[in-house]
Formats: structure tokens, sequence, C-alpha cells
């Protein structure tokens, strides 16, 4: 079979500094007091928390990723369906790409028998499959298992990424498994002595010996603007819990994980409480002192490397392979007993994660992007999206379960989806968002597998030394007390829509040359797209004396009509407060998408990667500059009243 060849030279390496320099980073750039208040929180720490590292934490390095083979938009857009092999003709190098409509897997082209070349296997008639040249192994690339001799190994996957013009990146992770460096063997738990408290959404709170961890606090307020609103009820002494904690684990920058309305209650009791984070390309806390909640001892950790807490208990914070600039995800040990969170992340760690954990978390629900149900126009009948969303809740579930059924954790626990539309102008997205349930999930699981699964309630507590011992035992599980609420039936929404609502009427928003101002800030430009802004009412109607406006992304000029030459069309309308919100704070357009704040149509049906992927994580860390813009302004209308 023909092997297509493709080039390297946009090829580089992204590997990043020494673990010591990224932590330093950290404390000094989420200091919000003088320059070096988060040098000497860090010192505090880990004096106070950490302690002395444990034999061999010196020499880690932080685990990096290595461009393989890049792939230009064209050859990107040539792989078949099925099989492809590539090499790569400058390292000359073979790789091996499957294809199955927009998903994509990737491995070396080396069997792990004895490192012989893969060719196809002629007997495969579902093209899923290819044969060793040296002994016949085969392997299955479309799952990445070994099929002869059958259950005797998994082949190690490479990372896929898309590049900034759509072309494809293969990475490697060095290294691959790097929760194996300092392996621990499980000790054995008293009852009682590691306990797992559900609170909300993603929010666990971990007793681990004397040590309290607790993860990504969403406890109070929306997230995305005022898109999602909690369902569950936190326990009624969720702040209380937060204070007592020894260390917060915040895996992502999404509202949902990052929650400033409750990081705030909690800054006002204990300010200097220690938060980690991963050192994602855009920092999580990228917004800190603009949100105004005073937290002074953040710390960002590179990939891949332990972090002892005390001489039980550490963890790693790892990189998602599909959003490495901002998704993370965690594993917590404790006397050799690995607790697996994978939060949100797409394909965490690349696809590699450790095996028989004895707890594991992660999404389930789906429902967390506007796309279908913000869309019309074209195939955007009501019939094809709620098709289109069982569909892919069906596709997410299992996948789900397989997932689980692979890794074979002790126990599993679906969370981080549990989020409603609460707000009355949101019922239409309420009504069709259906999202997974996590009985059926973890029915599906129990039917395939021997893993034991918990659906947790809130002030729910898994006792995992009891769990592990004998999981019917009815102790294992201490559900809350009799009559305590589980879903909430009211949400205070009117302080947060206040804070929306003040930047309808901003002073900026007074000047029609606010237009060209933000969107030469945001800086994406020379790109083939012409969107129509249109400000809106809460029913997506036009805001009365509201902005309907064109950009023309190619030149960024802001044409009175759509211009002649052929060109990709959106129309995006924005209910105003939100809208105004963004622009004036110079937010992520998380809030509207995400948020379900916009209505959308495009012309033809294109998702313009590099567009969104833009506006929703590139855009600048600071947010416009108002002031100099409004003294801009009066200072030319002085200039012209004098003339």
């Amino acid at each position: 079979m023909a092997v297509l060849s493709f080039t390297a030279a946009r090829c580089h390496n992204k590997e990043r500094e020494h673990a010591s320099v990224l932590i330093q980073s950290g404390f000094s750039l989420y200091a919000s007091q003088e320059e070096d208040t988060g040098a000497l929180l860090g010192e505090k720490l880990n004096q106070e928390l950490l302690g002395p590292f444990l034999p061999g934490m010196e020499q880690s390095l932080e685990q990096t990723t290595e461009i393989l083979l890049c792939l230009s938009p064209a050859e990107a857009a040539g792989l078949k369906e099925g099989i492809n092999f590539v090499r790569n003709k400058s390292t000359g190098k073979d790789y091996i790409l499957y294809k199955k409509q927009s998903h994509l897997r990737a491995c070396k082209n080396m069997c792990k028998h004895q490192g012989g070349l893969f060719i196809k296997d002629i007997e495969d008639l579902d093209g899923r499959s290819v044969r060793c040249t040296k002994h016949n192994w085969k392997l299955d690339v479309s799952t990445m298992k070994y099929i002869n001799p059958p259950g005797s190994f998994c082949q190690d996957e490479l990372v896929v990424e898309k590049d900034k013009e759509n072309g494809l990146l293969l990475l490697e992770l060095n290294p691959p498994n790097p929760w194996d460096s300092d392996p621990r063997s499980p000790e054995d738990l008293a009852f009682g002595e590691v306990q797992v408290t559900y609170l909300t959404h993603a929010c666990m709170d971990l007793k681990l010996g004397d040590k309290r961890v607790v993860f990504d606090p969403w406890l109070i307020g929306p997230a995305f603007a005022r898109g999602w609103w909690l369902l569950h009820e936190p326990p009624s002494d969720w702040l209380e819990r937060l204070c007592q904690v020894d260390l917060i684990y915040i895996s992502h920058m999404h509202s949902d994980h990052l929650s400033y309305p409750t990081l705030k209650k909690l800054a006002e009791r204990r300010s200097n409480i220690p938060i980690y984070v991963g050192n994602t390309e855009r920092p999580v806390f990228w917004n800190l002192n603009r949100s105004g909640v005073q937290l002074t001892n953040i710390h960002v950790v590179p990939f891949g490397i332990w972090q002892q807490v005390d001489r039980n208990l550490r963890f790693m914070i790892l990189m998602d392979g599909v959003h490495p600039e901002m998704d993370t995800c965690i594993i917590v040990e404790y006397k050799g007993h690995k607790i697996l969170n994978t939060v949100d992340c797409t394909r965490p760690n690349g696809g590699r994660l450790p095996m028989k954990v004895d707890l594991m978390m992660s999404d389930f629900a789906g429902g967390a992007s506007g796309f279908p149900m913000t869309f019309s126009g074209g195939k955007f009948t009501e019939e094809w999206k709620a098709q289109f969303i069982k569909t892919e809740r069906k596709k997410l579930l299992n996948y789900k379960a397989r997932l689980v059924k692979d890794l074979q954790p002790r126990i599993y626990c679906p969370f981080a989806g549990y989020f409603v539309e609460s707000h009355p102008s949101d019922k239409y997205i309420k009504e069709t968002n259906i999202k997974n349930d996590p009985d059926e999930l973890n029915n599906l699981i129990k039917k395939n597998s021997d893993v034991v699964t918990w659906t947790p309630r809130p002030g729910a507590t898994l006792d995992l030394g009891r769990m592990l011992k004998d999981p019917t035992d009815s102790k294992g599980i201490i559900e809350p007390p009799e009559g305590t609420k589980i879903y909430k039936d009211s949400w205070d929404f009117g302080p947060y829509l206040k804070i929306l609502n003040a930047a309808v009427g901003d002073e900026i928003f007074l000047h029609a040359s606010w237009i060209k101002e933000y969107f030469t800030w945001a800086g994406f430009k020379d790109y083939n797209l012409v969107v129509r802004m249109i400000e809106t009412d809460e029913d997506f109607n036009p805001f009365p004396g509201g902005y309907d406006y064109l950009v023309d992304f190619l030149d960024l000029s802001f044409p009175k009509e759509r211009p002649s030459r052929e060109h990709p069309y959106e129309e995006i309308r924005s209910r105003v407060d939100v809208i105004r919100h963004v622009v004036k704070n110079g937010l992520l357009w998380d809030d509207l998408y995400i948020g379900f704040q916009t209505r959308l149509q495009r012309d033809p049906d294109i998702y313009h990667h590099l567009f969104w992927n833009h506006f929703q994580i590139k855009l600048p860390l600071t947010p416009p500059n108002w002031k100099s813009f409004l003294t801009c302004y009066e200072q030319s209308r002085a200039e012209i009243s004098q003339g």
C-alpha cells in the first residue's frame, strides 16, 4: 500500500520550562497585592503545608509535548475514511491515522512486540486493523488494541490536535504515564480515613487522613453569564467546609468550575487559602484582578509532576489532549490509593489514563454547548435538533461506559453535569437541551462490567475504605438525612442580572466607534468571514436603539452592506445585557455561546473553528482600554468644535 509523505517544516518542540520556574511565575502572576506577595505566600505554603519533598521529587521534570508530524490543511482534508499510513519526510518516521467521520486516532507505525512495521491487513473486511510484517501481530486502530494475540497490549496513542490553519498536529506526551514515577503500593485504609462528600455539580470535598481537598467549588450564583444555574441544593454548611480545607483544585477557567461568586464569599473569610491550577496556555485565573476577588495564595503547577502535600498525600495535574490550552484533570493519591477526576476533559492526558484506580469521577451529561439549540435556518428544524441531541447524548453515554469498562476503576461516579437553565427567559433551552441521566449511565456500566457505581446527592459521603473492603456495606455510602433538600426550586437571579444590566447604559455604548475599538482589540482578522451582530431583547428581537452592524474579518472593516466577493456569513443575535457586559469587561464569548445567550444562523453551514476558538479562548488577557477610548473621543469632539 502506498505511504503518503508529509513535510515537517512547521514542526517545533513545545517543551515548557523547568517546573520550579513555572511554579514561581505562577505565584507572582496571581499576587493581588505587592509584587512579591505571591512568592512569599508560596514559600509559606511550602513550609506549613507541603513540608520537605520525599526522595526523588527534586529530580522530577514536567510532562512535555513534542510535535512528531504536521499535516497542512490540504493534507488533513485529504485523509480518507479508515486507515491512513503517513510518513514524516524529515525524520523518516511512520505513523498511522484512523479516521471515522470527524474523529481521528493516531499512533506510531511500530509494533509493540518487536518494533515491526504495520501494513494493511488484507483479511480485515471492516478496514480497521493492520498487520505487523515481523510476526503477524494485528492491531485494531479503531480501538488501539491488539487483536492478535488477543488481550495482549494496547498501542500507545498519540494526541491529534488542530492547528490555527485547520491542519493537524500529532503530539507525543513525555512521559506518557507520569503517575508511574515513584510508584507506591496501596496500604490498608481505616474506616473513615478517606471520605468523599459530594456538594454540587463538580464540587467534591475529600477527607484524606487529616487533610481536606476540594474540587471546583461552584456553590452560589450562575455560570456563563446567566445561562447555567445549580440543579442541586448545596449543603447548608458549604462555606464553613470550604474555609476549613487545606487546598482547592480548580480544573479550568469555565465559570461552572471557577466560580467568582463562590470564591468571593470564601475570600471574605479566608483569602490566603491555597488554590492549585495547571499551567495552561491561558491562565485559569486570567481575570482575577478584574473580578474584585481578593485571593492571595494561588499556585500554578506544571503538568505530570507529583505535588507532595504530606507523607501520605500527593496529587498530579494532567493536561487535556483536545484543549491543552485551558482544560486539566487531576489524580489524587493517598497511601497508594488513586482517585481520578477527569472533569470536563475531552481526551484527558491524550487518552492515556491510569487503570484500576480506586475511584474515578467524570462528566456525563452533555448539553454544555449552544449547539444545536441556539441555531436556526437550513437543516436546523426542531425535529432535526431533537434527533441530533438524542443521538449525541447516546454516543456520549456509550463512550463514558466504554471508557469506564476499559479503565476498570473500583468505583465510578458521574458528576460535573448537574446544572439547569432555570431563568424563565431560557425556558426553550431548558426544554430542548436534554441531558443524560446518571442512573442510566451507571446501569449501563454495571451491565458491562463489575465496576461499582455511585450517583451522588448533595451531602452524601462515600467511605472509600469501607467500599473497597465490601461494596455492599450499608455504611459505605451515607446518604444525606431524610428530608434534606436535594434539588433547588428557586434561584436568586436579581443580584447577578443587575450586574449584567449595568453594562447596557454604560457611556462606552453612546459612541458607535466602540465597535471598531473592540474588534481591533480582539485581534482577529485575515479570515474570510462576515458576521452580522445584532443586539436583542430577552426574546432575541432587535433591542430598541441597539446596534446592528457587520464585521468583515478579512480586512477587519465594518461595511454597511455585505461585500460582493464570495464569503461565509454568520448572523449572531445576542441579548444586549450579556453582549455589552462581555464587551465592556473583555470577557470570553463562552458567556454568550455556552451560556445560550445568542441565536445563530450561518451560510454555508460550516463551523468556523478559528473564529470561535479565538473569541472563546484567545482574546487578550487585559480588557479594552475604555478610559483611553472615551478620553480620545472627547478630545476629538473638542477639536471639531474648536475647528
